[in-house]
């Protein structure tokens, strides 16, 4: 595989800095448990967080929104809300926050629905999950989802970003979550996909890779092979009405993996745009209208059905933004 997730980006970048991949193979011969520890944080360890304007600030207040706390398990997810009508929920992905989905707001909001988006624990503003300040997963973003959900009820629709696909479909099968419509942008494939990647970046062996995953899953408590998006898409019954965004130049998580899920989810759409990559789609205004179009149960145009994407009615050519 050439393409490479939002996580093994990050990580990727960490390893050429702080651990050089022949030293990592060298603990993996002689000392398999090390090199699983070692590994094992490396895996769940956010990057560096990218500058967030402090909540207080009352500008940032008017901006976002009005501030709400929930509680998980003795720590406070904070987020904000915005308008009245039908509940949307904004969830981002691996290390980001609330503010990344800003762009989608005012869409939203135009088309009369309510906007409620959340920080993560270990997230933004939230505060540090239970393995602390620079270590989260997707479980426990799902479960600050499920948190916030089971304070402002059942959705039209739920918007996700990147990892924040997997998490959320994480809340609909397994907790309070609800909605009639979903939005993945840029999903990622799920952790089993991962692991693959992650094996062959550190290229650890069998013994190294079973102390891994024995330590992952007693953290998240789910198997491995249970978090992907697929599978998990499989298993929602009923599922809901799913729009799927995915820029065809993205160059950290692959499209064709988005085209088979709408392929497999009766009455899918999927949207494709070219030149916005990972991130920078998320700020595209023609993306952001489509997003609340949907949502707000009305048509979206161009509309893709199937694994195959014709050209060049995908290549939507959406404007550029200043989001990284």
């Amino acid at each position: 595989m050439t393409e490479s997730s939002p996580k093994i980006s990050t990580i990727g970048r960490s390893i050429v800095r702080r651990a050089v991949p022949a030293a990592f193979r060298a603990v993996d011969a002689v000392a398999p448990p090390l090199a699983a520890a070692w590994a094992y944080r490396l895996w769940f360890r956010l990057p560096p967080p990218a500058r967030v304007a402090p909540a207080v600030d009352e500008g940032i207040r008017e901006l976002l929104g009005e501030p709400f706390e929930v509680g998980l398990r003795g720590r406070r997810i904070r987020g904000w809300v915005w308008g009245e009508g039908p509940v949307v929920y904004l969830v981002h992905g691996w290390s980001g926050h609330a503010e990344q989905l800003r762009p989608l707001v005012r869409h939203l909001l135009e088309h009369g629905l309510k906007v409620i988006a959340f920080d993560g624990l270990s997230h933004g503003h939230s505060d540090a999950g239970e393995h602390g300040p620079t270590s989260s997963d997707a479980v426990e973003l799902g479960r600050s989802l499920d948190a916030v959900a089971a304070r402002f009820g059942p959705a039209r629709a739920v918007v996700a970003h990147s990892m924040g696909a997997l998490s959320t479909l994480l809340a609909l099968r397994d907790g309070w979550l609800a909605t009639e419509r979903l939005v993945l942008i840029a999903p990622v494939e799920g952790v089993p996909d991962f692991l693959e990647r992650f094996r062959a970046l550190l290229r650890f062996g069998p013994r190294t890779e079973r102390r891994l995953v024995a330590r992952a899953e007693r953290r998240t408590g789910y198997r491995i092979s249970a978090l992907d998006v697929g599978g998990l898409a499989r298993q929602l019954h009923p599922r809901p009405d799913l729009l799927v965004v995915h820029d065809l130049d993205d160059r950290e998580t692959p499209h064709g993996p988005s085209a088979r899920l709408v392929a497999g989810w009766p009455g899918a759409q999927l949207y494709s745009s070219v030149g916005q990559g990972h991130r920078r789609i998320i700020a595209d205004a023609a993306v952001g209208g489509a997003v609340a179009r949907f949502a707000a149960r009305l048509p979206v145009e161009p509309s893709l059905h199937g694994g195959e994407v014709p050209q060049p009615i995908a290549r939507l050519g959406a404007q550029e933004s200043s989001v990284a």
